[in-house]
């Protein structure tokens, strides 16, 4: 197995791939005026195992097309809305989000939980818009700095990681010059990293190890993740995802 596949099995059969939570993803679509409208045309880029999929298939008039690059993750999302009665309000697509092909201004709704950075938040936001219809939304959660000062420390490591955390004023201005206007922003709370994210992957940690013979590799991919744990025990003042929902203009 490659470090890669080994990721995606220590992932699977989670509600989620990242922070968040069913409030998180309700609150941000709260923010989006669906009022008297029907049959909408919603698109989830990186869904995962589509815990917030289920949420907006329960909550919103219209179809979802929920896309992610691993297929493991898409048959766990078609099991859960089988189980829901929700499968023929969502379709999967293996594909990637940088390698989209929807038609032109066909979707209402661009929603992303976390997974814009696989293409880089100003890459998607300028990619992504020619799908929306005017007046469509674009909702994304990205890695945001919640302070105007932090430690070197983890400064040094975000810089690694993903270079393009920034404050969400910064964020604001790249929404604003590529064709949104925002309508609503908020930080993911302390509860959705830990209670939603965090403590369910430890719990997996060793029987994620014992299937893999506690091979090198394995147990460097949960060393990785219990440095992110405690950087972000460490940390979490400083930064979160802000949820930011905008409109096409």
């Amino acid at each position: 197995m490659s470090e890669f596949d080994l990721i995606i099995d220590l992932h699977k059969n989670t509600e989620r791939q990242g922070p968040g939570s069913e409030k998180d993803t309700l609150k941000a679509l709260g923010y989006i005026d669906m009022s008297g409208k029907k049959d909408l045309n919603v698109l989830d880029i990186g869904c995962g195992s589509g815990g917030q999929t289920l949420t907006l298939a329960q909550n919103i008039d219209g179809h979802i097309t929920a896309v992610d690059v691993f297929q493991e993750f898409l048959d766990e999302l078609n099991e859960k809305a089988l189980v829901d009665g929700l499968i023929e309000k969502i379709t999967t697509l293996k594909k990637s989000m940088d390698d989209l092909t929807f038609d032109k201004e066909s979707i209402d709704i661009i929603w992303s939980e976390g997974a814009i950075y696989n293409m880089g938040f100003e890459e998607g936001v300028k990619q992504w818009r020619k799908y929306l219809k005017p007046g469509g939304y674009l909702s994304v959660s990205e890695a945001t700095w919640i302070t105007n000062r932090r430690p070197q420390e983890l400064e040094d490591f975000w810089i690694r990681e993903y270079p393009e955390i920034d404050s969400a004023s910064n964020k604001i201005r790249i929404l604003e010059d590529n064709g949104y206007t925002l309508v609503g922003y908020f930080y993911l709370p302390e509860e959705s990293w830990i209670s939603n994210y965090y403590r369910p992957l430890e719990a997996r940690f060793a029987s994620f190890l014992q299937h893999h013979n506690h091979s090198e590799m394995a147990r460097q991919i949960v060393e990785e993740y219990q440095s992110e744990i405690k950087l972000y025990s460490r940390f979490k003042e400083y930064f979160s995802y802000g949820f930011y929902v905008s409109r096409k203009n």
